[in-house]
C-alpha cells in the first residue's frame, strides 16, 4: 500500500508538471521544404530536448517522401500549410520557403497566435517586412528571422567589444557573404526555381546576400542616411533575370558600410571588417582577428592576431534553440534576428534596388 500511495503521488505530479507546461515540450511544424536550408533545419530540431516536430507542409510530393526518411514516423504530412495549422494546431511554425511567401504564412499564423521563425531575409520586399512585423506585433506572437552567423561565437564577440569600445567610434565596415553561385555550388533545382526569380526572390546575390550585410550594418550603425549599388550579371551565359553580382555602399553621417553581396566568388565568402580609430576587428565564421591602430601588420597576420571569442549561452546554441528559449521564457527577439532590425534590413534592400534601377542614391526616411 505504501509503494501504491507513493507511485500514484509520482504519476499525479508528472500529470500536474505536463498540465503546467514544465516538462512538456513545444510543438514545431515546418513550412516549406524548397528552401535547401530545412535539411539542415530537421537534425537541428531533432537535437533539442524542447521540441517536437509535429508537422510538415509542402506541396512537391517527392520532398515530402524526402522529408519522410529523416524525421520521426510521427509527424504528419500536408500538402497544404493552413489545413496542417487548423488539424495539428502546432505553437510555432519554422519557414523555409520562397520569400515572397512569407508574409502569406505569416497572416495564417497570426490569425491562430502560432509563433513564426524564417529563414533570412524577412520578405521578398520592404512593404511585406513592415506588415509582417505588424500582424505579429498586434497578434503578440514571436516572429524571429534566422541567420546562420547569428550563433557563432566571433559575431557575437565582435559586437560586445564594440560596444565596450575597443576600437573606438565605428568608421567603416565591409562585408563580404556570398559563394560561387547557386547553379555552382549543387543547389537542389527546388531552391533555384525561385532564387532566380526577381519576384519571388525579391532579387539575386543582392537580396541572397546582401541581407547580411545590411543586417550587420543596422546592428552595429543603426539606419543610414543614404544607399548607392550598382549590379553586374557577369554569368552572361546563364540569361539569369536577376544579378549575380552587387556593391551596395551605405552613406552614414560618421561613417560608411560596403556590401559585397556575390554569387561569384572563387569560394564560400561569409565575413566582417570592423574599422574605428582604436583598430579593426576581422570576424570569420570560425575566428576573430584584432589589430590595434598603428600596429603595424605582419605577413604572418596581415589583418590582425587571433583573438579569442567566449563561448556563447546555451540557448543561443543555434537559431532553434533561441527560439524555443524565447517562446517558453517569454522573452522578446532580439539583436540581428529580431524583427524590428530584419524590416530595415528590407527597407536597405528595397533602396539599394532602386539605386540600381535609377543610378541614384536613395534616401532613407
Amino acid at each position: 500500500m505504501y509503494r501504491t500511495s507513493i507511485l500514484l503521488s509520482l504519476l499525479l505530479g508528472l500529470s500536474a508538471a505536463v498540465a503546467f507546461g514544465q516538462s512538456s515540450r513545444t510543438r514545431l511544424a515546418v513550412v516549406g521544404l524548397d528552401h535547401d536550408h530545412v535539411w539542415g533545419i530537421l537534425p537541428t530540431i531533432a537535437k533539442e530536448p524542447e521540441a517536437e516536430l509535429v508537422a510538415i507542409a509542402d506541396p512537391h510530393p517527392e520532398l515530402i517522401e524526402k522529408a519522410k526518411s529523416r524525421v520521426p514516423d510521427s509527424v504528419k504530412f500536408f500538402p497544404d500549410f493552413v489545413r496542417m495549422l487548423d488539424e495539428v494546431k502546432p505553437e510555432a511554425v519554422i519557414v523555409t520557403t520562397a520569400n515572397n511567401k512569407h508574409l502569406a504564412i505569416l497572416r495564417e499564423c497570426a490569425k491562430r497566435r502560432i509563433h513564426y521563425f524564417t529563414e533570412k531575409p524577412m520578405a521578398a520586399s520592404a512593404a511585406d517586412a513592415r506588415e509582417m512585423e505588424r500582424l505579429a506585433r498586434e497578434a503578440g506572437i514571436k516572429l524571429m528571422v534566422n541567420y546562420w552567423n547569428a550563433w557563432q561565437a566571433p559575431t557575437r564577440e565582435v559586437y560586445a567589444r564594440i560596444q565596450a569600445g575597443e576600437i573606438g567610434p565605428v568608421q567603416k565596415l565591409i562585408m563580404e557573404f556570398g559563394h560561387a553561385g547557386p547553379k555552382e555550388i549543387g543547389t537542389s533545382k527546388y531552391f533555384i526555381a525561385w532564387l532566380y526569380d526577381p519576384v519571388k526572390n525579391g532579387a539575386g546575390a543582392l537580396m541572397d546576400f546582401g541581407c547580411y550585410g545590411a543586417n550587420w550594418a543596422l546592428w552595429v550603425k543603426g539606419r543610414p542616411k543614404r544607399v548607392y549599388a550598382y549590379a553586374l550579371k557577369l554569368k552572361t551565359e546563364q540569361h539569369n533575370a536577376v544579378e549575380d553580382d552587387a556593391v551596395v555602399l551605405l552613406e552614414y553621417p560618421d561613417a560608411t558600410a560596403v556590401l559585397l553581396p556575390s554569387w561569384d566568388w572563387p569560394s564560400g565568402k561569409g565575413q566582417v571588417q570592423i574599422f574605428g580609430p582604436k583598430g579593426s576587428m576581422l570576424a570569420l565564421g570560425d575566428g576573430l582577428l584584432f589589430e590595434p591602430a598603428n600596429s603595424g601588420s605582419t605577413l604572418e597576420y596581415p589583418e590582425g592576431k587571433p583573438v579569442e571569442a567566449r563561448p556563447l549561452p546555451p540557448e543561443m546554441r543555434n537559431g532553434i534553440a533561441y527560439f524555443l528559449y524565447c517562446i517558453r521564457n517569454s522573452k522578446p527577439i532580439e539583436g540581428p534576428v529580431s524583427a524590428e532590425l530584419n524590416v530595415g534590413v528590407n527597407e536597405v534592400i528595397d533602396a539599394a534596388k532602386e539605386s540600381i534601377r535609377t543610378g541614384r542614391a536613395v534616401s532613407l526616411r
